[in-house]
């Protein structure tokens, strides 16, 4: 089995094509095997594509309907691949609708891009209750559901709250959490718990959510450096909707066993 292995500033996905799987393949178990740091591969995500379409998985085999990084990661192998040049576009279907992401910048395996990832939704205030103790968030829809807690970010406090929140019942298919602190107007500092994943070195949906949440009770600019343990990317929230600039780079195109 051919596997592709990228990353965005970190946030690690193996890209699988469709056709290389037998009909009826157990795809949760496929990404649990492959996506294990100790006994597989290692990844946060499982993606198999074809034809420009993806399906995304999480490490722990559940369900995801997008991924910002992912989303780029996969277009940076159809850029190598397809050898294209600065300026050119790439459409991604996802289950959250079509990405257009248009390629900045490339680098021998590291490639720019600017993604088009659509108008944020639902965005609004809420106290959920941890452990008997209220939490301000903010939750959204990125395309997939978000929980942004503006404030302090630090590690005990992810692994504790932000835990928490990624299985809290007001969620019931799950969501992935972000801790922002608004450094600047223009820059929000994050760290992410991933529903299905953990804590990850980067998010491009979290960085999205992020900004927004910043942005709209935060009193930040509505074009942000978002930073994360694995790096910077900007997101800029027009009227045209969110747009997310990052760079993706292949490492790997091996073979399984």
């Amino acid at each position: 089995m051919r596997i592709v292995k990228a990353h965005a500033l970190g946030n690690d996905f193996l890209l699988i094509e469709e056709s290389q799987l037998t009909a009826g393949a157990d795809r949760a178990a496929l990404a649990r095997e492959l996506c294990d740091r100790h006994r597989g591969i290692g990844a946060d995500g499982l993606i198999v594509y074809a034809s420009g379409r993806m399906h995304l998985l999480n490490a722990d085999g559940s369900y995801s309907e997008v991924s910002g990084n992912g989303v780029r990661c996969l277009a940076a192998w159809v850029a190598m691949q397809a050898n294209l040049a600065v300026g050119a576009h790439v459409a991604i279907e996802t289950d959250a609708g079509v990405k257009d992401l248009e390629l900045l910048q490339r680098d021998g395996r590291r490639f720019t891009f600017r993604a088009a990832m659509g108008h944020p939704e639902d965005v609004r205030q809420r106290a959920l209750d941890v452990d008997g103790t209220p939490i301000a968030a903010v939750t959204l829809r990125v395309g997939n559901p978000q929980c942004v807690v503006l404030g302090d970010v630090t590690e005990d406090r992810l692994r504790s709250v932000g835990a928490r929140l990624a299985v809290h019942p007001a969620f019931p298919h799950g969501t992935n959490v972000e801790l922002a602190t608004i450094e600047r107007r223009d820059r929000v500092r994050i760290l992410i718990w991933e529903r299905g994943a953990g804590p990850t070195h980067a998010s491009g949906t979290g960085a999205c959510a992020a900004a927004v949440a910043a942005a709209a009770y935060g009193g930040a600019a509505r074009d942000v450096e978002v930073v994360a343990p694995g790096g910077s990317q900007r997101v800029e929230w027009t009227d045209q909707g969110l747009f997310l600039t990052g760079w993706a780079e292949v490492v790997l195109d091996g073979r399984a066993c």
